[in-house]
Parts: structure tokens; C-alpha cells; sequence
């Protein structure tokens, strides 16, 4: 039976188990994950938070990470300013990147999460305000929910990915990791 993993992957940590470029400096999934043959589905910046599916079976590596199963993944994500509908608007509608137009996202203002602090924190200005965003998409494109809010106008401060498809954080600290049954 095929193994599937659900892991809190923390800021600073890589999406995989080594590091070619330095092997010493940067921490990755082997510091925290010790399960033979177990792999990444899908990928989540160094400098990006939350669930991260890790799984030994090929096939259902592909079905979570491939953009053609267009499995939704929902993203906490705190930016800079706050979004006016206008903004919110052009997100769901599609988004005009440098590799063409986003599919339409869901995307809904909320309060600001209970999550765990990070480490080292988002920076804080006085003078610019930020705010609070549930965004969903279906496609996995290089650093895509970044590049969407920045194109509309409100950089991404802090990026936490919840969920992919039926599978959530819920109840996961930052490093921690549990089987999933399926």
C-alpha cells in the first residue's frame, strides 16, 4: 500500500531531501522527514510555508502535483496594503503574468489567521498597512500566488499553503508531519 504524507514544511526549509548547491547552509526535508522513498508532490518555496504532500507512489505523485487534475490549493497569504474589490476582482477573474493569463482564482479577504509565528517574522511598517487573503488556485506555476498579488498591486509578505484538494494543515506545527490515510 502506497504511503502519503502530510508535512508542515517551516520558512528558510527547501522542497526536497538534498542540497547540491549547499549541502551545509540550507536546511531541507531530510532534517525533518526520515521515511524511506517517500518524495515531494509538488513543490513549495524556500521562502513559502505549510503543507507539503510527500507520497512513495509515482502515480499519485503526478495526479497532486500535475496542473492537469487542476487539484485546488488554498493559500493564507498576507500582503502588503489592503485590497480593494477592484483588486479582488482581477484575481478571481484571471491574472496577466509574464507566462500569460492566470486561470481564475477564488479569493476572499479574511481576518488575520491563528498561525504560528514565523521564524525569522514578516517585517512591519507602521506606515503601510497589511492584510489577509484565502486564495485558491488551480495551476501550479513557478511562484504564482507571489506574482498574482504583486500584479494587482499588493505584494505577498507571508505565504502559508492550508490545503491541496481534500487534504489540510489542520492541527500541524510548523516541522511536523503525519501519515494521511486515503
Amino acid at each position: 500500500m502506497s504511503r502519503l504524507i502530510a508535512f508542515n514544511k517551516p520558512f528558510g526549509v527547501l522542497s526536497q531531501f538534498t542540497d547540491a548547491k549547499s549541502p551545509t547552509e540550507r536546511p531541507t526535508l531530510s532534517g525533518y522527514i526520515d521515511v524511506p522513498r517517500v518524495y515531494p508532490a509538488g513543490r513549495l518555496d524556500r521562502d513559502s510555508e505549510g503543507l507539503l504532500l510527500l507520497t512513495d507512489d509515482g502515480r499519485l505523485q503526478a495526479r497532486i502535483a500535475d496542473p492537469r487534475f487542476k487539484l485546488p490549493k488554498t493559500y493564507l497569504v498576507q500582503v502588503e496594503g489592503v485590497p480593494d474589490e477592484a483588486a479582488l476582482q482581477a484575481l478571481r477573474n484571471g491574472v496577466m503574468l509574464n507566462d500569460g493569463i492566470t486561470r481564475p482564482a477564488k479569493v476572499e479577504a479574511i481576518d488575520p489567521p491563528a498561525l504560528w509565528d514565523r521564524d525569522p517574522p514578516v517585517r512591519f511598517r507602521k506606515s503601510v498597512p497589511d492584510s489577509w487573503l484565502r486564495l485558491t488556485i488551480s495551476e501550479g506555476r513557478n511562484r504564482q500566488v507571489r506574482r498574482m498579488t504583486a500584479a494587482v498591486g499588493y505584494p505577498t509578505l507571508r505565504l502559508v499553503r492550508w490545503s491541496i484538494g481534500d487534504w489540510s494543515l489542520d492541527g500541524l506545527q510548523p516541522g511536523e508531519w503525519r501519515d494521511i490515510n486515503r
